[in-house]
């Protein structure tokens, strides 16, 4: 018996659906291999907050009832296969999720006609997602290369809020009135756009033999890419999966940096903590490999603080932050996962981290990251964006204006040092 090309599509797409979905917290991990499940795109999710002068406005507090939010993310591999995961983790009900699809964009809020698909929980479209938890996606059959847009959709017909969410997307976020799921147009868009992300916790890719597993990047806003230019994907793990995909290295690359983030304090504006967050924003992805981690500046910048509404910001040793890097150092041995260490950045003249204390607790736990051979690896950031002429300051040239972010060329030398450490 033969099909002809226009049965075929319909056919593979049923059976595509008829695959069980894979919950996060069951992916594969640390063993990826060709064909296996590789997230591809992600965002560590916090609770939801107002909008201020710094970060823009968000409609994480109010959330979404009878809306629809258009989302478009970068993947960092091929598949043939592709699922989503959305997360209700920060919640304060139960969100009901009446639809979703999936398709190509074109330009801004626009889906290239004909690529739009429905995505499926469980084989219905729609889903519940229970306070506290995330959910995965059946697969879709999309395929999609390196590097290449999907679009989101998702429609809300009743009151949902607050929305799980994570702040700092640099890229735009749409929302129209109404269910817009199998839309292709801008048009109901318009005018109606954030830089946040919402409930999109993941994109995963299978089926392809060049897509082996995924490197994670976990931090804070230098891997959040704060400082980097909206909408360009320059942040520095945005460059690391241009330069494995240029060098031919068949990895994906998931981005689990928080912008605020702590390792050893929670945040209700920030985040959870870095050792406590580890296990399910970095080792929870589907086919993690290799994980990268660059962390502590807040904690050293931050100590001392008074709680203006976004948690304690406690005084913190070396030795304190050398404890939290070695709890994630185990936690990633203990799933056959690579972890690679990354020197913290130079930040003399950057407004309330620039101390002569805060420099000798960063001092001391580079130099342990740097020589205490705990990590399987290390990145010297330190010293790769340092000033030559005054090496506890960015290189000006890299310095976004705070000095303690990176603009789009220091991101390029970030991602650089950090793909030479990846096999």
């Amino acid at each position: 018996m033969s099909l002809s090309t226009g049965r075929i599509l319909p056919v593979l797409t049923a059976l595509c659906l008829l695959a069980p979905a894979v919950p996060a917290s069951a992916a594969t991990t640390g063993h990826a291999g060709p064909g296996s499940w590789s997230t591809a795109w992600s965002a560590a999710h916090h609770h939801p907050v107002p909008g201020n002068e710094w970060d823009g406005p968000n409609w994480s507090v109010p959330g979404f009832a009878d809306q629809s939010v258009r989302q478009v993310v970068r993947v960092s591999a091929a598949g043939s296969l592709i699922r989503i995961r959305l997360s209700n983790r920060y919640g304060g009900q139960p969100l009901r999720l009446t639809g979703a699809t999936i398709g190509r964009p074109t330009s801004g809020a626009e889906v290239r006609p004909g690529t739009l698909r429905p995505v499926t929980f469980d084989l219905r479209r729609s889903t519940t997602v229970p306070v506290g938890a995330e959910t995965t996606s059946d697969p879709v059959l999309l395929p999609v290369r390196a590097l290449e847009a999907v679009t989101v959709t998702l429609y809300f017909a009743g009151p949902a809020a607050p929305a799980t969410f994570h702040q700092d997307g640099l890229t735009n976020t749409y929302r129209a009135e109404g269910d817009h799921r199998f839309d292709h147009r801008a048009a109901a868009f318009a005018g109606e756009t954030s830089q946040s992300w919402y409930h999109l916790a993941g994109v995963d890719v299978a089926g392809s033999p060049r897509t082996g597993g995924t490197v994670v990047t976990f931090g804070d806003s230098q891997t959040d890419g704060y400082g980097s230019t909206p909408g360009a994907n320059n942040r520095y793990p945005d460059q690391l999966a241009e330069r494995l995909v240029a060098t031919g290295r068949p990895l994906a690359v998931a981005n689990a940096g928080i912008g605020g983030n702590k390792l050893l304090a929670d945040s209700p504006c920030y985040g959870e903590r870095g050792v406590t967050r580890f296990r399910r924003d970095a080792l929870g992805l589907a086919g993690v490999r290799v994980a990268v981690v660059l962390m502590g500046i807040n904690d050293i910048g931050g100590g001392g603080w008074p709680d203006f509404g976004c948690g304690a910001s406690p005084v913190v040793t070396a030795g304190q932050l050398i404890d939290g890097h070695r709890a994630l150092i185990r936690a990633a041995r203990a799933q056959g996962v690579t972890i690679i260490g990354v020197t913290m950045p130079p930040m003399k003249h950057a407004d309330n981290y620039d101390t002569p204390a805060n420099e000798r607790v960063r001092d001391e736990v580079n130099r342990w990251i740097r020589t205490g051979g705990e990590y399987d690896a290390v990145v010297d950031l330190d010293r790769v964006l340092a000033d030559p002429a005054d090496p506890d300051a960015l290189r000006p040239a890299y310095d976004e204006g705070d000095h303690l972010h990176l603009n789009d060329t220091g991101a390029t030398a970030a991602a650089a040092a950090v793909a030479a450490q990846i096999r």
